[in-house]
């Protein structure tokens, strides 16, 4: 049986360290959770569970998964967010998966709930991620949406089951995230020397609108569509608003 760490990090994840946990401990041998000092319950849940907790001062999302991955045992590499968790048909496929000696470099949906509702459509599923990989192979990279570099012919299997996002319990909890990832969004246009123009606020924000509500039938996902379209063009629009004036103080 070939032995799966999973690795995770946290910042003030009492919510959903929990769940995430539950969800995994019969899939992996060792469970690694990398915190960045949070100032909640979380340590004190990843204790009761009896987790590898080690704390580190955050050094962005990439780099923090990156050492996160190296401090692991093992060499295969399931990694999730505190606010995912395995459904129970994953669960028992990556068991048996391992049971069989047929682990590969793997994605898998992901399946989000937004302040209560599954999200089928929206641009939102299936959402492949790849979450299962030999870290001797992988590595994240990038300053916002991470992303895993993998060799150029290294073979991706996806398998048709969901990881389980529990993204936003309120609509404040939405506009918190749209706060902090614009931040990092806009500071990452600018390292790059992107200014964009005044006209891209509105129309990438209305593209973007149109693209979640229209394109990708967000309006099947009811009100909860309606919402997630409205405030990814909110996004986008703060995004390009903050560059902009990063660059008014040069």
């Amino acid at each position: 049986m070939v032995p799966i760490s999973v690795v995770i990090i946290t910042f003030n994840e009492e919510k959903n360290i929990e769940r995430c946990i539950l969800s995994v401990k019969h899939v992996a041998e060792e469970i690694l959770v990398l915190d960045s000092f949070s100032k909640d319950a979380t340590a004190e849940i990843c204790s009761k569970h009896g987790v590898r907790f080690i704390q580190r001062e955050w050094e962005g999302y990439s780099a923090s998964k990156n050492f996160a991955n190296q401090q692991a045992v093992h060499d295969w590499v399931l990694s999730l967010d505190a606010d995912e968790a395995l459904s129970e048909d994953l669960q028992k496929a990556l068991r048996e998966l391992k049971k069989q000696n047929q682990l590969h470099t793997m994605s898998f949906n992901r399946l989000t709930n937004y302040c209560g509702t599954w999200i089928k459509h929206s641009g939102w599923y299936p959402d492949k991620k790849i979450r299962l990989f030999n870290r001797s192979v992988a590595q994240w990279q990038g300053a916002l949406h991470e992303d895993l570099k993998l060799p150029p012919d290294e073979k991706v299997k996806h398998l048709n089951l969901d990881i389980l996002h529990y993204s936003y319990y309120t609509l404040d909890d939405h506009l918190k995230q749209i706060d902090k990832y614009t931040n990092i969004a806009a500071k990452d246009l600018y390292n790059r020397g992107k200014r964009p123009a005044a006209y891209k606020m509105i129309l990438n924000a209305w593209a973007k609108f149109v693209s979640h509500y229209l394109i990708h039938l967000g309006f099947l996902d009811g009100a909860a569509g309606l919402k997630i379209a409205w405030y990814s063009a909110y996004a986008t629009y703060l995004k390009y608003k903050k560059a902009r004036g990063m660059y008014a103080y040069d």
